[in-house]
């Protein structure tokens, strides 16, 4: 019996280190959701637990109590009807008593009528699409983690792998619904604070929705492998106050009507050779060295070097085609929608004139609008 007492104790520590330790608990999160879903995480862990405990006990008991050494002999009840009823039915209403709860929360989590702002969220490999619809603002939000840590010359930050230069931002206190889909594979958007995990699969849309209490920022990542970059697909989101965050939304809007007028003004002008290769240098790191290599080898058999390559040095046409449309069946990704004419210029531009390749040549912003305005008047 003393052997018994000792081991349920033991037992007892063990399960109450690794439920109060928070590095191996779920986290209440910052939403009601959240905080239920954790109530009925440890709802459900305390019942395992003391099934588990009354199980162990009475199983150490008779394997001591019972041994043979005390002469005890076994107890016949085959068959017995009583005992059959009772091992079916007992566990049978843990069961249902689980299942109550747990409806109520999966039912809670996919309830997204009546939402305040939906948000479509697109994966593509590897960064997010952002989409305030009916707002007309939308971006791209891409890892922000310097290379330089990445690559273990430089010591990582707090957040390292989890920052990107543009999060995505929403109130407080209202409802919101996002709308998942993929570009390309399946990926998953997560973000344990909200108890949000959905996959974003190509072809479809999957619904998820929030709805924050607290201000602050709130991190995740995509949870589905999804290609070579997988770990560098971090999600962030700022929450903020509703005054704030209408602020915000209309200083979007503001921002992109001045880049759409600085495009327009772009088209009559003649850029400097180190303005773009400044601005091309920046692209091509935030977007183009994940496959291709800061070094422009690129990856053999997988990934093409840039280095002395025929398309980067070649035919304009053909490479100005290649970054603006992709290339259907690779992971060559079409960038006219994430790129300014400035950009799409700029990291033509750097990429002709970078590792040898000295074309000399110098790419206007008005002649990637001249190859949009050929593709337009060809679809008429």
């Amino acid at each position: 019996m003393k052997i018994a007492k000792l081991i349920t104790v033991a037992m007892c520590l063990l399960v109450s280190t690794l439920v109060f330790a928070s590095d191996y608990n779920m986290r209440t999160g910052v939403t009601d959701i959240s905080n239920q879903v954790y109530q009925l995480h440890m709802t459900i862990f305390w019942i395992c637990c003391v099934i588990g405990l009354i199980v162990f006990s009475v199983m150490f008991w008779a394997l001591i109590h019972h041994r043979r050494s005390k002469g005890a002999e076994p107890a016949q009840f085959h068959e017995s009807t009583k005992v059959e009823i009772l091992w079916t039915a007992i566990p049978f209403l843990i069961l249902v008593a689980m299942a109550v709860p747990a409806t109520k929360t999966l039912i809670a989590m996919e309830d997204t009528d009546k939402a305040d702002l939906t948000i479509k969220v697109t994966g593509s490999q590897w960064k997010w699409h952002y989409e305030y619809l009916g707002h007309d603002v939308d971006f791209y939000s891409l890892m922000s983690t310097p290379r330089a840590q990445i690559d273990n010359m430089e010591s990582k930050t707090e957040n390292y792998l989890l920052e990107v230069d543009k999060p995505l931002v929403i109130p407080t206190g209202k409802k919101v619904r996002f709308l998942l889909t993929s570009d390309d594979v399946i990926h998953s958007w997560w973000v344990p604070d909200f108890a949000v995990k959905k996959d974003a699969n190509p072809g479809f849309i999957n619904e998820a929705w929030t709805n924050v209490n607290e201000p602050g920022t709130y991190r995740g990542q995509c949870a589905e492998l999804c290609g070579k970059d997988h770990g560098f697909m971090p999600v962030v989101v700022e929450a903020k106050p509703e005054a704030e965050f209408q602020a915000w939304l209309a200083n979007e809007k503001a921002q992109r009507a001045l880049a759409a007028q600085q495009e327009a003004a772009l088209l009559d002008q003649t850029l400097s050779k180190e303005e773009l290769m400044a601005t091309g240098e920046r692209v091509y790191m935030a977007y183009c060295a994940a496959c291709h290599q800061p070094t422009g080898l690129g990856l053999q058999g997988v990934f093409p070097a840039l280095k002395g390559s025929a398309m980067v040095t070649g035919d304009l046409q053909a490479h100005i085609a290649i970054i603006m449309d992709g290339r259907p069946g690779t992971a060559m990704q079409a960038f006219a929608k994430q790129l300014s004419l400035k950009e799409v210029a700029g990291v033509i531009t750097y990429k002709r004139n970078s590792w040898g390749n000295d074309t000399g040549e110098v790419i206007q912003p008005s002649q990637i609008q001249a190859y949009l305005d050929g593709k337009q008047e060809e679809a008429k």
